[in-house]
């Protein structure tokens, strides 16, 4: 029998660890889909094909749970900054996917934590505790190793994975500005709907289509980001956040082996220090919550 937690949600950390490492390894899989196919096809059209599909996905799931009758928002400024910074940050970080190795991409990703705290106090007021402010100054130490930003010549593709990483933030906090008053199924829906719009605006400038291999690789990007989300999402269902998120960081051991089994990629120790202290800050703080 599960336990229950204090809300009385089923207790599961084992299932949801497991369930949470394995979405991290789906949207590596991503990931590397995405760097195989940036080599033929432009970002802005990998981009709008997945946003594309998730909201081609999403409406009739709407439509067969009732949801698509609850559309009504007071929010639509809110949709429209959550829709904008989340496409921004998509594409920040398909664009250095295409350019620098995997795990380097990923990882700078994963430095999402460390903003927010810093853009939720900015914006909403919230206090950051003394310990939280250390896990920041730790984390961004990392960064700068990665960055190599001692040498004085920073690599301007991990400067757009860092702002990538910033923009994404707000995406989340605008989440939470939300949450009071707009259900899930109604931020996600806007969320599509003006990610789906404002990656369209990009073709503009694109003259180049997919062919119809390149087309079933945008189908499976897709594919496998919808079974990557819904691992994640059935994991912190489970088990709470506080129990499986240091699980989230096995997306950069997922990410460095595709790089190394597919590209030959390899890490400098500047990046494994980097990763370490990254990491390091980011489970300590977790775990003193």
């Amino acid at each position: 029998m599960s336990a229950k937690s204090a809300d009385g949600a089923a207790d599961r950390p084992i299932k949801g660890a497991l369930l949470l490492v394995l979405g991290e390894g789906l949207l590596a899989v991503m990931a590397a889909m995405i760097k195989h196919l940036s080599d033929t096809m432009p970002v802005e059209v990998i981009v709008f094909g997945r946003n594309l599909l998730g909201l081609t996905v999403l409406l009739p799931i709407l439509v067969a749970s009732g949801g698509i009758r609850d559309l009504r928002t007071g929010h639509l400024g809110l949709h429209f900054i959550r829709g904008f910074t989340g496409v921004s940050a998509m594409f920040c970080f398909f664009y250095t996917i295409a350019h620098i190795p995997l795990a380097e991409a990923v990882l700078v990703k994963m430095t999402v934590p460390f903003f927010l705290p810093l853009v939720a106090w900015l914006w909403l007021g919230d206090r950051i505790s003394g310990h939280t402010w250390l896990a920041i100054l730790i984390g961004f130490v990392g960064v700068g190793m990665i960055l190599q930003a001692d040498r004085g010549a920073v690599d301007p593709v991990m400067l757009v994975a860092l702002a990538g990483a910033m923009i994404m933030s707000i995406a989340k906090v605008s989440i939470r500005r939300m949450a009071a008053s707009e259900p899930p199924h109604r931020v996600v829906f806007y969320f599509s709907l003006f990610a789906t719009l404002f990656s369209a605006l990009l073709l503009l400038r694109v003259r180049q289509w997919p062919s119809a291999e390149e087309a079933l690789w945008m189908l499976g990007i897709g594919a496998v980001a919808i079974g990557g989300q819904f691992a994640m999402t059935t994991a912190y269902q489970i088990a709470r956040p506080g129990q499986v998120g240091v699980y989230n960081y096995s997306a950069v051991v997922w990410a460095a082996l595709l790089g190394w089994v597919f590209w030959g990629e390899t890490l400098v120790l500047t990046t494994v220090l980097g990763t370490l202290l990254i990491i390091g800050a980011g489970i300590w703080n977790l775990k003193t919550r």
